[in-house]
Parts: structure tokens; sequence; C-alpha cells
């Protein structure tokens, strides 16, 4: 592990899974501090409300908590990176498909953030298909989710489909 290097770890988090609690342990063998940034979504219409998605995720990492922190951000991802000293931002690849976008998105924040390093990591085989899009298909469509999601999210996402009349 790297002495004293804050690592950023961005996403929507809509919701939280498996794959991402996967990487974020990972992150934690390689960084000192790791922050989970949560992001408005501007850009996605969420499931979740941010609020919920922040609880979520800050549950999810309980295991991790004298590492991990859960915070959210808007605007540009350079700029809360920056402010918060971070020097690492980490990255989930599942497949070759995501490759392609996060190998640009990558360059692009590296003409952003110079001194900021992109880390690639992949989580365990039996999570590497699991997706928060096909997660929340899956409930909206009456489906099983307990392999893909934390008993806490499973609960969560029931209830948010309850709640949209879509049982």
């Amino acid at each position: 592990m790297s002495s004293n290097v804050i690592a950023v770890y961005p996403g929507t988090f809509d919701p939280i899974t498996l794959g991402h609690e996967d990487v974020v342990r990972r992150a934690t063998q390689l960084f000192s501090r790791v922050i989970v940034a949560v992001a408005a979504g501007h850009h996605k219409k969420a499931l979740f409300t941010l609020p919920e998605r922040i609880e979520m995720a800050s549950e999810a990492v309980k295991p991790y908590s004298d590492q991990v922190t859960v915070e959210s951000f808007s605007g540009l991802l350079r700029d809360f990176v920056v402010a918060r000293g971070g020097k690492a931002m980490v990255r989930g690849l599942r497949a070759v498909t995501d490759f392609d976008y996060e190998f640009q998105l990558a360059g692009m924040n590296r003409s952003l953030m110079p001194e900021v390093e992109t880390v690639f990591l992949t989580p365990s085989d039996k999570y590497q298909f699991i997706s928060s899009t096909f997660v929340r298909e899956i409930a909206m469509l009456g489906g099983e989710v307990d392999k893909f999601v934390s008993p806490n999210v499973q609960d969560r996402l029931l209830a948010k489909v309850r709640s949209l009349g879509r049982e």
C-alpha cells in the first residue's frame, strides 16, 4: 500500500453493487485512503436520490470505514479530486467493452489533471457481469437481485420498486 495516497472512486452508484464493493476492497489494499465519490448524476436519470445513494454506499463500505469515506460531488470531477488532494482515480473495468470508454475518459482526465493517475481495477470474476443498470432492470421486472447487491441495497431496491408500483 502506498503511504498517504488518496484515491477517488467516482460513480453514480445507482445502486452500489457487489462489484463496486469488490473494487472498493481492492482499492483499500493499494491506497491509504479511498473516497467513494457519488455523482449527483446530472447526465443520468437516477432511480435513487443522491442522499439514498450516499446512504447505501456508506453502509456498503462500513467494513473499511478506517480507510474509506463516501462523499457526493457535482460539477467537474477534476475539481472534486484536486480539492480532496487525490493522487489516483480508481475506475472499475468489467469487460473489454468498458475499456474503450474508460480509456478515453482516462485520457481526458489526464489532460485535466496531469498529476492524478487513473488506476483500472477489475472485480472478482463472479462480479464482472454486474452493472447497476442490469440490477435496476432486473428488480423493476420482478427478478431476484440478491446475488448482485448487499441485503441492505436489496431491501431498498425492492422498496423503491414497490413505491413506483412495479412489483
